[in-house]
């Protein structure tokens, strides 16, 4: 069976480049979110980081934590955790001040039917964490859903590109976004603005959901035509060093790979390696949901993990039975609806 103890630490270990990094940040790091989808693996990342660079620089990690035994995991690393609900403002404002606030708080999934609760949480949360941590340096996760599809012989959004999401929980996430540019022009807060674009694990994101389908036969939807994807670990090693590169008024930065990837040379590839005939339903459309993440890039240097690496990795852990999360990346949507 696969030795997921052995993976992750061949492909979520921290680079030089990172271990660099955290020396140069200033303060403790909290992540707002830490028990979701992304969190626990940031969280250990810094922690990792921070530990071989020779700091004691804390890592606290917040959320509700429903899953049952994370923060006690989390607390066996070195990571402190803060059980809140951050909703509620009178646990926001108990939380301790640093120097440093990673932001991954948010909702896509089951987002079409509970509207009211989705801008809760993405646009009117927001505001409240921005007063909170004005004397921070905040990285805000986001997403590449504030843009409108692009020609696929594009390239992709560019940062330049202004907004224009498709449906209520891009608007939400564009209402995220404002509302920390608009307390950080209020205070003089640094900020980045991290709009990342389909990372990928071993247990989630496109990759993992166009493999299920090919290994278990059902039709692969290539309507939405190409996709841009990056390796989880090298989307959060940008993101833990995207804390020095914060500024006011607040940067914009796109993050995913740097290939603009077909969804049917995706699925053939997974069958290539089951030996399985791909099926397909849909037209590949002349548009996408696609960013160019080339500031990204200049800042940080090309990801580490390949596309052919993430592919490799993914069927390896999807033969062997790994563990996966049920949260799909709903990439088939065209019409916002999440």
């Amino acid at each position: 069976m696969i030795d997921i103890e052995a993976l992750e630490e061949k492909w979520l270990a921290p680079s030089a480049a990172l271990i660099d990094a955290v020396r140069q940040i200033d303060g403790d790091i909290l992540i707002l979110g830490a028990g979701g989808k992304i969190g626990p693996s940031i969280a250990r990342l810094a922690r990792r980081a921070l530990d071989q660079s020779g700091s004691n620089k804390r890592v606290i990690g917040v959320s509700r934590f429903s899953e049952e035994g994370l923060a006690a995991a989390l607390n066996a690393e070195g990571i402190e955790t803060i059980v809140a609900d951050i909703l509620d403002d009178a646990q926001l404002q108990a939380l301790p001040e640093v120097g440093n606030v990673l932001y991954l708080a948010g909702t896509k999934f089951g987002t079409s039917g509970n509207e009211p609760y989705t801008w809760a949480m993405n646009t009117y949360l927001p505001g409240r964490v921005a007063a909170k941590f004005r004397n921070a340096r905040i990285v805000v996760y986001s997403t590449g859903n504030v843009y409108p599809f692009t020609p696929v012989l594009s390239g992709g959004a560019t940062e330049d590109l202004r907004p224009d999401p498709v449906g209520e929980y891009g608007q939400s996430c564009l209402g995220r976004e404002r509302m920390f540019q608009y307390f950080s022009s209020v205070y003089g807060t640094p900020l980045l603005i991290y709009r990342l674009n389909y990372a990928i694990d071993f247990r989630y994101g496109v990759l993992l959901e166009v493999a299920k389908s090919v290994l278990a036969g059902k039709l692969v939807d290539v309507t939405m035509g190409h996709v841009n994807v990056i390796w989880q670990g090298d989307a959060n090693e940008m993101a833990i060093r995207s804390l020095l590169h914060c500024d006011t008024p607040a940067r914009l930065l796109n993050v995913t790979g740097p290939e603009t990837v077909p969804l049917r040379w995706l699925a053939q590839e997974f069958g290539r390696i089951f030996m399985i005939e791909p099926q397909f339903t849909g037209e590949e459309q002349s548009t996408a949901l696609l960013s160019n993440a080339a500031e990204a890039f200049r800042l940080f240097g090309y990801p580490q993990t390949t596309l052919k690496q993430m592919i490799g990795i993914t069927a390896q852990w999807l033969r062997e039975g790994g563990q996966t999360i049920n949260k799909p990346t709903h990439f088939q949507e065209r019409k916002g609806r999440f």
